[in-house]
Parts: structure tokens; C-alpha cells; sequence
């Protein structure tokens, strides 16, 4: 057996990097490990490589939207494999110099499969370590899928390696995955078409903006087929015939290429946490609120792979492994504050939420009182031709401070930031009001939003 670990982190994702190198900068030896390239979904397979991707789809569209007001993009295309190019020119580099900068600090970095072995225990490729703490920080993999057919289906990682975009592609699941790469896709030269089991597609995001964005996608070629179900797929000669169950009728359809955008899950099932009397479900490793394991003192967990209230976002993993690592510092039971953390989902253009859906500030019993505002007209959007863009803002009558704010516009994804920050630190809207911004930009649209 190798000599012992202060620490173990397992998965060299955001949450786990932070980790392991804060714990590193305070003494402790630390390893980490992941079967992967360092660097995780984020930056190698998600968030970081889609947005270079949407740059692309940005330019088609925002030349469409000033035809006629100047601009002629006749001829104007995606050469795809260039972009998927320049995308590589920024995941390439990543996990090497990310090894090198946890090496650099100190920590251990390892290679390989990590399982359990013992509460204090787990090998890796063969080799058994002991550590005092682990975290377990794996992140998600696609959730499976049980129809027949479904090992045909391609997820986000397999799409942004494409060669080359085919030209009918389904996208399985409502949610951010399918609406992003099918925003993307549709500028790239591709008939998209979006399957959703249910009636009402990106549940998280305030219903009333998510029909404007999906007829805005529709505009430009995106279908949604609502309250539809997959029962088959089959591999056919030209591409894939998928059976689908769609307002009570039974209709089979064919498509080049079927992608996965139905919703992750915690990857865990390879870590035997059984071994480790870790317990765990489909949501993740079972916690407290201080991200320590419920069964297992040794083990804390953090992001995708921690059954928290957070939100399955980058920026929440990183602040969830910087407070798992001070608790293990430390041996504190500081929890997370999950205030104020904003998303977005990065269609064309983006919709952005922070705080409370509408309904929830009314389960709540909260007197509300709704800001709803038709932006398309405005300056910042008449600008750029954009004629899709409202903001819906929730204001607690009692105190005037903003419960929840829902955005749907270009550089919307910015605005939302400016209100997370007046949420978190619990300003009024007189006071974000008072606030002068510089002019013409779409954060001076804020006064006006409120």
C-alpha cells in the first residue's frame, strides 16, 4: 500500500481541482484522480467548447437579423469543421496544463478508474491508497435511456466531434442540452427537431419566455414536438428510423443523426461506494447540508455527484468544493449559500433565471408584484434587428427587493448577473435604480427593466 493521503479527490472536474488545490496550499498531501482527461465537462465537453460553438451560430444570426439594415449576408455560412477546429484550439491545451498547475501545487495527479475498497480506502489501476478524507467530485454522465434502440443515440460530447453536422437531427429531452445544440445547428445548415415527453419544455425557466424562444426558434427552422415519446430506433440504410408515440398516434420518422440532450445523472457506479458504506442514489451522494457524507465521516462530496439543493452548475461545484474543502480544513459544517446563483440557457438569444419561478413565489405566499416588460422595441435590440426579447421581474411588494428575475434577450445572460448580485446583497429596486450605467449598453436597460 502506498503511504496515506491527507486527501483523495476523486474526479478532476471544477469542484474537484478547487479542491484539491486549496487543501494543497495548506499543508495537506493530496491526490487526485480521474479516469479522464483533466479538466472535466465544463471546459472540455460542455459549457466552454458550446459556447465556441454558438459564437458561429451568434454571427449567422446576427447578419440575418440586419438583412435589409445594411448587411448582406448573402453566401454567409458555418464551415463546421473549421469551427469544431477552433473549438479544439481550446480544449487541446486544457488538461495537460491543468495537470501541470495541480502538479505545480503540490498535488498528486493520477490516472485511471477509482473504486472503494474500505471506508479509508480505494484502488486505482491495481494500486491501493489509504487517505484520511476523499471527495468524491466525479461529476454526470448522460441518463440512460431504455427504449429499443437507444445505443444509437450520440450525446454532447460525440455532436461537438462531428466532422460534419447531417442534415436532419432529432434531439432527445426538453432541457438545456437539446435547446442549445439545436439553436446551433439550425444556424449551421441543419433541420432540428426537438422531442420532449412532456408539454412544456425547460420546466426551470419561466414558462411565459420559453414560448417566445421557441417561436423564435421556429423561425429560423427549429421544431418541437411536445408531449411525444420515443418507443423505437432503428439503424436504417440512409440513417435511423425513430418510432415515436406523439399526440396519441404512432408515426415512425427518419433522421441522419439522434442526440441525447435528456437530462445527466450522477456518475457514481463505478466508484463502488458500497465498499465505503457511502450512501447514494440517482440525485447523488447522499450528504449533510456541509456536504460531509450522511454515512461515511471520511467522505465529503461536491457538484454533479452531491445530492444538494444546488443547482448542476459550473460555478456551483466550484464554490461547493471550496466550502468542502475548508470543512475538511477545518473540521467546520459551513453550508453552501445557494442564494442569488444565476443561469442561463444559451440558445439565440439566451434565457436567463434567477430566484423564484412566478408560481413558486405564489406557493410561497409571497405578494408579488410582476414586472413584465416586451423589450424587442427597445434601443438595445432595434440596434441589432432583434425582434424577440422580454424580461419578467418579481418584486416583493412588502420589502422591494426582487424574488426572482427571468430574462430572454441578447446579452441577457450578462444583465442577470447585475441582479443576482442586487439578490444577494439584498438591495432594493430603488436602489438598483439609483445606479447610472454606462450609455447606450444593455446593462443601462436595467432601470427600465425595474
Amino acid at each position: 500500500m502506498t503511504p496515506g493521503y491527507d486527501l483523495i479527490v476523486i474526479g478532476a472536474g471544477m469542484a474537484g481541482v478547487t479542491a484539491a488545490n486549496k487543501c494543497a496550499a495548506a499543508g495537506w498531501r493530496v491526490a487526485i484522480v480521474d479516469a479522464l482527461p483533466y479538466g472535466g465537462t465544463c471546459a472540455l465537453r460542455g459549457c466552454d467548447p458550446k459556447k465556441i460553438l454558438r459564437r458561429g451560430a451568434e454571427i449567422i444570426d446576427s447578419a440575418r437579423l440586419m438583412r435589409g439594415k445594411g448587411i448582406d449576408a448573402a453566401g454567409l455560412s458555418i464551415n463546421w469543421a473549421d469551427l469544431i477546429q477552433h473549438k479544439h484550439g481550446f480544449t487541446d491545451p486544457v488538461p495537460r496544463r491543468m495537470e501541470d498547475g495541480l502538479s505545480g501545487n503540490g498535488v498528486d495527479a493520477l490516472h485511471g478508474q477509482a473504486r472503494f475498497t474500505g471506508p479509508n480506502t480505494m484502488a486505482i489501476e491495481g494500486i491501493s491508497y489509504h487517505a484520511a478524507h476523499f471527495l468524491i467530485a466525479a461529476g454526470a454522465r448522460p441518463r440512460p435511456l431504455e427504449f429499443h434502440g437507444h445505443e444509437h443515440l450520440v450525446d454532447s460530447t460525440d455532436f461537438m466531434e462531428l466532422p460534419a453536422l447531417p442534415r436532419r437531427i432529432l434531439f432527445v429531452g426538453g432541457g438545456f442540452i437539446s435547446f442549445e445544440f439545436a439553436h446551433i445547428a439550425a444556424r449551421a445548415g441543419s433541420t432540428p427537431v426537438i422531442l420532449d415527453r412532456g408539454p412544456r419544455p425547460l420546466k426551470a425557466f419561466d414558462p411565459d419566455l420559453v414560448e417566445l424562444l421557441v417561436s423564435r426558434g421556429g423561425e429560423v427552422g427549429i421544431e418541437l414536438w411536445r408531449s411525444t415519446t420515443i418507443t423505437a430506433i432503428e439503424k436504417s440504410r440512409r440513417g435511423f428510423q425513430v418510432s415515436v408515440e406523439r399526440s396519441g398516434q404512432s408515426e415512425t420518422v427518419g433522421f441522419d443523426l439522434v442526440v441525447h440532450g435528456a437530462g445527466r445523472v450522477p456518475e457514481l457506479a463505478g466508484l463502488n461506494l458500497d465498499a465505503a458504506a457511502v450512501e447514494w442514489d440517482e440525485r447523488g451522494v447522499r450528504v449533510s447540508p456541509h456536504l460531509q457524507s450522511t454515512s461515511n465521516a471520511a467522505v465529503y462530496a461536491a457538484g454533479d455527484a452531491a445530492n444538494t439543493p444546488g443547482m448542476p452548475l459550473t460555478p456551483v461545484a466550484v464554490f461547493e468544493g471550496k466550502v468542502a474543502a475548508s470543512n475538511m480544513l477545518k473540521a467546520s459544517t459551513t453550508v453552501p449559500d445557494y442564494s442569488g446563483v444565476p443561469t442561463a440557457v444559451f440558445t439565440i438569444p439566451e434565457v436567463a433565471r434567477v430566484g423564484m419561478l412566478e408560481q413558486e413565489a405564489r406557493d410561497q405566499g409571497i405578494d408579488i408584484d410582476v414586472r413584465y416588460r416586451d423589450t424587442s422595441g427597445w434601443y438595445s435590440n432595434y440596434r441589432i434587428g432583434e425582434t424577440t426579447a422580454a424580461t419578467k421581474i418579481l418584486v416583493d411588494r412588502s420589502s422591494d427587493r426582487i424574488v426572482g428575475a427571468h430574462l430572454l434577450g441578447p446579452e441577457y445572460g450578462e444583465v442577470v448577473n447585475l441582479i443576482a448580485l442586487a439578490m444577494k446583497l439584498n438591495l432594493t429596486t430603488s436602489q438598483l435604480k439609483s445606479m447610472t450605467a454606462a450609455y447606450p449598453t444593455v446593462g443601462s436597460d436595467l432601470s427600465s427593466i425595474l
